[in-house]
């Protein structure tokens, strides 16, 4: 029996396998890892906590199997970023799972309009994020562009 999904905060313990486990996803899709492009992962605790944002990581039994973050904006807008899940662990709502804490981390901190930003060739991402709701709101021929309203997806529950 598998264990249990457990998504929670980021602790310091975590900075090696949550930096590791993006880095990872980003060399599949592109074929090559360039670290020098990721600052922000070589101290998540500084860019991200102590900077007042929100950066989870998804446990299943002792392994880390998912990421996501929460840049909390001006004018109740956040922008989600680094939502990663371990390839052998895929399909398994893991990436769903981080999404909702944290659009029901937004959601409690008032914020109405939430914004992900991802490669314009990464067709999975996009279909996760329109799944939950997320809708184009530009693109290039590289960056794809979604955002949610929470407001208006509250009125359609």
């Amino acid at each position: 029996m598998e264990d249990r999904l457990l998504i929670r905060h980021f602790e310091a313990g975590d900075q090696e396998q949550a930096r590791w486990l993006i880095l990872e996803g980003l060399g599949e899709h592109f074929g090559y890892i360039d670290e020098t492009l990721n600052p922000d992962l070589d101290d998540i605790l500084h860019n991200y906590i102590m900077a007042g944002h929100v950066f989870l990581v998804a446990y299943i039994g002792w392994k880390l199997v998912g990421t996501g973050a929460l840049i909390f904006g001006c004018e109740g807008r956040s922008e989600m970023v680094r939502i990663s899940t371990h390839k052998g662990y895929r399909r398994r709502g893991i990436g769903q799972a981080i999404i909702t804490s944290l659009l029901n981390t937004a959601r409690e901190r008032g914020n109405k309009r939430i914004v992900v930003k991802t490669n314009a060739s990464w067709h999975e991402a996009i279909r996760l994020y329109n799944d939950l709701g997320f809708v184009e709101y530009g693109c290039t021929t590289d960056v794809m562009k979604l955002e949610l309203l929470l407001d208006i997806l509250e009125q359609r529950v």
